[in-house]
């Protein structure tokens, strides 16, 4: 006698995939990262109210004092709180990573629109430099950009925002050579519209939004770069509440304080994490509409 088989729960019967918990991790995945997000801006606009110690304030009674109920995250070499200090530092790391981005993608917008709707010798020229531009790793280019101009928290955040331009501006590039290939842009020129409102209306808005929504990714790069560099010592610099300046004061006593760094490189994960998660559901969203 043939018995028929039980449904599997969470299996879709045409392809046997697991579709509805897959669904409910990603939801679980996006939640997670939103409240880790909302905490972080919270964090940056109201430090005051998450944190009530001065993150500049020195207590040397209180240096190298372990995590406990009084310091969450422990002191670091001045008896400064540390929990403190990662919460003020949010701020700025924050806005490092979005600073960076946005002058990342405005130099990607000016290259991808001149090389998609420009001559075949300005396409030409744009091409090549951004290709020797991307044939450096991001992280070595903004080196060599601290190295001529020289270091600082806006020297860094200038060096990250130029060393992403060249994979956005390629994708820019590309996604105005397709849409100016479509067919409401071709009626909008055979209805005589002048080809700068067929641009701004047409073109720019259907080519860029992909890579603004590829640009939530990067600022979570751009956050571990700056802090790359602020490790390194050219971006912030102790005793400055900032995640990398942090990092750089506490390798020294990785080894009796671990404290000091493992907390400021806890946040810097999170947040790139929770960046991470939320770009490739919007990515995901976005790719479904356009089915």
């Amino acid at each position: 006698m043939s018995h028929a088989q039980a449904p599997v729960p969470g299996l879709s019967a045409a392809s046997g995939r697991v579709q509805p918990r897959t669904r409910n991790r990603t939801n679980a995945a996006e939640l997670g990262a939103a409240a880790v997000l909302l905490f972080l801006v919270a964090a940056a606009i109201f430090p005051h109210l998450l944190s009530s110690f001065d993150p500049l304030g020195i207590n040397p009674a209180k240096a190298f004092s372990a995590p406990s109920s009084s310091h969450w995250f422990g002191t670091d070499e001045s008896g400064r709180d540390i929990y403190s200090r990662v919460i003020y530092g949010t701020g700025q790391s924050l806005l490092i990573g979005v600073t960076a981005t946005a002058i990342g993608m405005g130099l990607a917008l000016v290259l991808g629109v001149l090389g998609g709707i420009g001559s075949r010798s300005v396409d030409f020229a744009v091409t090549r430099l951004n290709e020797v531009l991307f044939a450096l790793p991001g992280l070595l280019l903004a080196l060599v950009f601290i190295a001529i101009v020289g270091p600082g928290v806006v020297t860094s955040t200038i060096a990250v925002g130029l060393s992403t331009a060249p994979g956005y501006a390629r994708i820019i590039r590309s996604q105005i050579r397709a849409v100016r290939g479509s067919a409401y842009v071709e009626a909008a020129t055979v209805l005589g519209r002048r080809p700068v409102t067929i641009l701004a209306r047409h073109v720019l808005p259907n080519a860029v939004a992909p890579v603004f929504v590829l640009a939530t990714l990067g600022v979570g790069q751009a956050i571990v770069w700056a802090s790359s560099l602020s490790y390194l010592g050219l971006g912030a610099v102790p005793p400055a509440a900032e995640w990398g300046a942090m990092l750089s004061a506490g390798r020294t006593y990785i080894g009796t304080a671990w404290w000091m760094t493992v907390f400021p490189g806890a946040f810097i994960v999170l947040t790139a994490g929770a960046a991470t998660v939320l770009g490739r559901s919007l990515q995901a969203r976005t790719r479904q509409e356009n089915r």
